[in-house]
Order: structure tokens, then sequence, then C-alpha cells
């Protein structure tokens, strides 16, 4: 082993599996022992596992604290020498190995990397890089098995990534019971980016040909996700916007791949791209993120007295058959209002299609405040399907009210400004995509609440 010190930062070269081996050591165990030092500072702990847990809510940078954002400034400082270092051999190792410097991007893909340094810390140096040319001028057995017309390979790609994504969704959805950036953002790109890989594996495609097999593989597994049974029509039309972009995005990485060394596709990297999704579901499962808390008011004039509106706010009767078409669609709406008692302590149920929210008053201004806790909430829709009943995870814990309340401000002329006001989360990323959907439906079923009441109100 012939290595000098400044070898760690020059990026030319070629180094050993040996010295690739001790460097990586060496350096995660300086490395780890530095964040020890820096977590003990600031009074933290750090483990193995914390290198995926730096801090609970760091991925929210305007949520961290002072100390936390210094202890988190901290962290990325020390790191920044240790990620030229790893990337340096990386690109050495690589080299010497006879496979593309281009795999590099590997070293910064979590759980994957892991991996990617176990493959390079085997293969040998000596000779390697001819055996890898060799290798490389081999078909593979993907490559043996893809047929050679476009609408053949097509079929093929979509064989392979629509059951592989349907397990991926499994294992987030129902195994983990997550619902966020693995399964809605990291699986769509994975499924594009494969079914494009796959399709191009025998010979070059187009870049129109790359992206309607990624599209084609997203739509095939929204209807098998359907199919088995996984999800209804509602949430799948709502995912839509969100996943269909970023797996014809997908598409087009794999074109722009195979485009450029598409004979070097082999099947040890469609596995590696497979476990990209798993482990961003995985992470965000031991990081269980908190989900923020959002806020939705909704007003609207009654040509009524507050003391007339106040009686239909507490208990309003029975409200016809919705006319708005996510109602219709299965999205919970509500039918009525009961309250049991009067002032604070007095429980109000405010019975939606799906079951009842349970209301504990906190607040009795009569007539003027309502204000609420909620401590029961119904699901939050019926999916749509083929079956005569789904009961997918994120009917229960994914869209919860914490409170609510109903404000009425008294106008001139005998008239009321009656606002109501949801405080509420959902445990779904990326969140604001989201909220975009949340926010309608809670803004909706605010009006057809206050509709019913001034209309009501207006009468008596």
């Amino acid at each position: 082993m012939n290595f000098r010190f400044r070898d760690l930062w020059s990026p030319t070269g070629t180094v050993d599996r040996g010295t690739y081996v001790i460097v990586g050591v060496l350096g995660f165990v300086i490395k780890h022992n530095l964040d020890r030092f820096i977590a003990y500072r600031f009074q933290h702990t750090w483990g193995l596992f914390s290198y995926w847990e730096p801090l609970r809510n760091a991925g929210r940078i305007t949520a961290l604290s002072r100390p936390e954002e210094t202890f988190l400034a901290a962290l990325v400082a020390t790191a920044l020498p240790f990620i030229w270092i790893g990337v340096v051999m990386t690109l050495k190792r690589l080299r010497s190995a006879g496979i593309s410097t281009g795999y590099v991007f590997l070293f910064f893909v979590p759980f994957l990397n892991l991996l990617f340094f176990l493959v390079l810390a085997l293969i040998p140096a000596t000779g390697a890089a001819g055996v890898a040319v060799k290798l490389r001028q081999r078909p593979s057995w993907l490559q043996r098995m893809a047929p050679n017309s476009a609408a053949g390979s097509a079929a093929f790609s979509l064989l392979i990534t629509v059951p592989l994504g349907l397990a991926i969704m499994a294992f987030g959805s129902v195994v983990l019971q997550r619902y966020g950036w693995g399964l809605f953002i990291a699986l769509p790109f994975t499924m594009g980016f494969g079914a494009a890989f796959l399709h191009s594996i025998r010979q070059p495609r187009s870049l129109a040909s790359c992206i309607s097999v990624a599209a084609l593989s997203t739509a095939f597994l929204g209807l098998g996700i359907l199919g088995l049974a996984f999800e209804g029509i509602i949430c799948l039309l709502m995912a839509v916007p969100l996943a269909l972009p970023i797996a014809i995005f997908g598409g087009m990485v794999g074109y722009v791949v195979q485009k450029h060394r598409w004979t070097e596709a082999n099947p040890a990297f469609l596995c590696a791209l497979l476990l990209f999704s798993p482990g961003i579901q995985w992470v965000e499962h031991v990081i269980a993120p908190k989900p923020e808390t959002f806020v939705v008011r909704s007003a609207i004039e009654i040509n009524a007295p507050p003391e007339k509106v106040w009686k239909q706010v507490i208990a309003f009767s029975e409200i016809g058959p919705p006319q708005e078409w996510m109602f219709r669609a299965g999205i919970a709406y509500p039918v009525r209002a009961e309250i049991m008692g009067s002032g604070v302590g007095a429980e109000r149920h405010c019975v939606f299609s799906t079951g009842a929210f349970v209301e504990p008053i906190r607040v009795w201004d009569e007539p003027h405040l309502l204000k609420f806790s909620v401590t029961s909430n119904p699901p939050p829709m019926q999916e749509w399907t083929p079956y005569a009943h789904i009961d997918p995870p994120h009917l229960h814990g994914f869209l919860i009210s914490n409170g609510g309340q109903f404000l009425l401000t008294p106008l001139p002329g005998g008239r009321t400004r009656l606002e109501g006001t949801t405080w509420y989360h959902h445990g779904l990323w990326p969140s604001e995509y989201w909220r975009l959907w949340s926010d309608q439906i809670i803004h909706r079923i605010h009006m057809r609440v206050l509709t019913h009441i001034r209309d009501e109100a207006e009468k008596g």
C-alpha cells in the first residue's frame, strides 16, 4: 500500500480496496467520536442511528430553536471535509475497479450507500478494469430476457416494475403505515426510472418512449393498488397530480442514463435503485416526524341577530343531501349537530356521514363564542372501491381535527358575521401538497354548515 496523506484530497488516481477500507473505517471512527463530542457539548445524545435522525424536526429548518440551529450547523461544518474525503476515495476506488465514476452519487443515498461501500470493499483492484470491461460486454440475464421490440420491452419493464412497486407500496402503507416522501415521491420516481431503465436495457429508446413507459408504470401501479384493495379511487385520484409528474421525471432521467451509458446497464444497479423508496420509508418510520397543526377559517353573513344564530350554532337540524361533488364522491360531510348540556363541560356531537365528532365545550360565551376540543374523530371518507368495503390505514389517525370554534360578530342592521374555525393535523407528506386538499375539504365542510345555519336562522 503506497498511499500518502495528500492523496486524501486529490480526486485523481486510483486506490486499492485495502486502503479504501482502512481510510473508510478510520474516517468513520474519527467522525463518529467528533459528532459525539459536539452532541455532548449541546446536551444531545448521539448513537449510530443518529445519522438518520440528527434532530427530530430537522426536516423543517424554520421550526428549529436557536441551540438546535447551532448544533446542526456544527454537524454540517465538521462533516464537509469528511464528505470530500469520502467522495475522493470513492472516485479513486471506482476508477481502480473499472466502474464508471458516475456511480459516485450512490455515496449520498441513505442505506444504499452502505451496500455500495460493501461492494467497493469486495471488488479486487488487480485486473479489475479488464474484468469489468468483459462483464459489460457480456449481456446480463436481464438483457437476454428483454425483447428487442419497443412494445415487447415496454411490456417487459411493466411486468417487473409494477409488481415490485406494489410490494414497496404495501411495505410502506400496510406494514410501516407511513404515507410520506418514500411513498409519494421516491416510489413514483423509482417506478418511472426503473421502467425506462428496463425498457432501454436491450437497446436505446427515444425520450417519448421512455416517458410513456414511465407514465404507464405508475398508471398500472394505481390499477394494481385499486384491484388489491389497498386504496380507493378517491385517494388515488388525489395522488395523481403529485405522483405522475415525478414518474415522468424519473423516466426522463432513465432516458439520459440509457442515452449515454445504456450498454453498462446491469441488474445490480436496478436492485440498488429499488431499495431507494423502502429506505426512505424506513427512515420516516424511525424518525416519525410530528405533524404540523393547520387552521382553516370560513365566514358568512346572516340576516339575523346573534341571539337567533347562536341557537342554530350549538345544535342545528338535519341538513339535506349534499350537492357538492366531493361529498357525493365519498368525503365525509356534516349531517346534524346535537348538544348535551349547557355551558362549559357540555358535550356537542357533530354527526357526519361516517360517524360523529365528539366535542367537549371549552368556552361558552353566549351569544358570541363557542369553542370546543375534539376527543373523537370519525373516518374522513368512504372510499369508492369495487369491493364491498376497504379499510386502508390512512382512514384512521391521518386526518385529525384537534378543535374548533364559532365566532359570532354583530353587524349593523341586526345582522351577524358567523366565522367557523377548525384546527387540524394530518400525517401525510409532502404536507403542503396534501394540505391543498385538506384545507379545501374542511372549507367545504364549513360552508355546508354555515349555509345551513344561515338559512335556518333567517327563516326563524
